[in-house]
């Protein structure tokens, strides 16, 4: 079987190496980078550079580089067949995915795909093409690889353990998400730099057009797996609203590097602070459930990394992930019992046990905690691994994707950019 050609487009965000942590016996090591020249180019070759460099599980990827401002005229010329990645500007990403998929290219797109509601036509006729020329267009849900939401998932399908989903109301809904991310942090043991375009957000997209693409695809992934929504009859949005995060000028300096706010900011300062649109809270009803998330941006974590918390609400019970200072920042899953599950919790946890060892129910006064060793705990950075695998695996055989991804991709954008457009009124 011939090796698969990577096509890395514009690398802005880190995301984009991530896929590149490791090498894969179905890609080339030799890979195509077209990008204008800048420091998200540099910034690129130089982590590529460091995973070849690395003392253990060195990389072996050799770069061919084309910087120039006509990078995606060049795309366009790519012969068909192989992987173009989109890890960075979000602003026009849909454009550059359908050039690619005009060039009979495959597509891993770092989210979000698109940011804003008039972009929605656009990324469904990105996806009726690739199907009709057996490609595979995805966006990079990486946390469908994390142990603890595969653990979270297979007890909300238990119906002995959840139950059904209870429907909710605005003022108990039936699925609480809040993610935090942090704007100051590390990445792969060194400071995570970030270009001064991130803090546009018409560029890179408000909080919920973003980050909240993780926060949808878990909850629609979570409450209906294995099944196609409609994104015009399934999914109706209630309320949204979005607020600031102030970014000073010191600390725009130091994770920019540039000395002064570009005058594509004027709008958003006030004083000598940033007022960064990077927050947003959405409630949504999908097939009759009702929805809250709320995603936010804040300068630094005290401790740990991006801190995310969840809460199903079931018959039977109800599920929460937790990542407070009790959790010592680390993300644990908890059953809260609403009936007498006992046995039947213990019964799933036996049967997981054979493909998550060590896996075990803790009890914790009125509730259990699923205890998941650190072994089998799959981190930010290797879920990215992870996800490539599946990706090239869909790609060597593109009837295998699920059937629901399509349909799926675009109700999950129908909530996000919908979203944005009401926290806007």
């Amino acid at each position: 079987m011939p090796e698969t050609r990577l096509v890395v487009v514009d690398p802005g965000h880190f995301h984009a190496t991530l896929v590149q942590q490791q090498m894969y016996p179905e890609l080339s090591p030799v890979v195509r980078v077209y990008a204008p020249l800048g420091p998200d180019l540099i910034d690129y070759l130089s982590r590529i550079a460091r995973y070849n460099r690395r003392p253990q599980a060195a990389t072996d990827w050799r770069l061919d580089v084309h910087a120039g401002p006509d990078f995606l005229d060049r795309v366009r010329d790519e012969p068909p067949g192989g992987v173009a990645i989109f890890s960075g500007r979000n602003r026009g990403k849909i454009d550059r995915i359908i050039a690619a998929l005009e060039a009979g290219l495959h597509v891993l797109a770092d989210k979000p795909a698109i940011i804003e509601p008039a972009d929605l036509p656009r990324l469904e006729a990105a996806l009726t093409m690739a199907n009709e020329q057996q490609l595979v267009l995805t966006d990079m849900m990486t946390g469908r690889h994390n142990t603890l939401v595969r653990l979270l998932q297979a007890l909300r399908c238990d119906p002995e353990v959840f139950g059904d989903p209870v429907p909710g109301t605005g003022d108990e809904p039936g699925v609480l998400l809040s993610g935090v991310h942090y704007l100051h942090k590390v990445v792969a043991g060194l400071p995570n730099p970030r270009p001064a375009w991130y803090f546009d957000v018409s560029e890179q997209g408000e909080g919920l057009a973003d980050t909240g693409v993780h926060l949808v695809d878990r909850v629609h992934e979570m409450l209906f797996p294995d099944q196609p929504l409609d994104w015009q009859r399934d999914i109706e949005i209630l309320a949204a609203s979005r607020w600031p995060t102030a970014v000073s000028l010191p600390q725009f300096r130091e994770l920019t590097g540039e000395g002064k706010w570009p005058d594509d900011f004027a709008s958003s300062i006030r004083g000598d602070v940033l007022e960064y649109l990077c927050n947003g809270q959405v409630d949504y009803r999908v097939r009759g459930i009702h929805v809250r998330l709320e995603v936010r941006w804040d300068w630094q974590a005290e401790q740990g990394d991006d801190t995310h918390h969840a809460l199903y609400r079931g018959t039977r019970c109800r599920l929460a992930v937790r990542q407070g200072p009790a959790e010592r920042f680390q993300p644990e899953l908890y059953v809260v019992p609403g009936e007498n599950i006992g046995a039947a919790l213990q019964r799933r946890i036996t049967e997981l046990q054979s493909s998550h060892p060590g896996v075990a129910v803790e009890t914790l006064g009125s509730e259990w905690r699923i205890a998941i060793p650190e072994a089998i705990r799959i981190g930010h950075d290797a879920a990215f691994g992870a996800f490539t695998r599946r990706f090239l695996a869909c790609v060597a055989d593109p009837a295998s994707l699920p059937a629901r991804e399509r349909p799926n991709l675009l109700a999950k954008y129908r909530v996000t950019t919908g979203a944005v457009a009401i926290g806007r009124r």
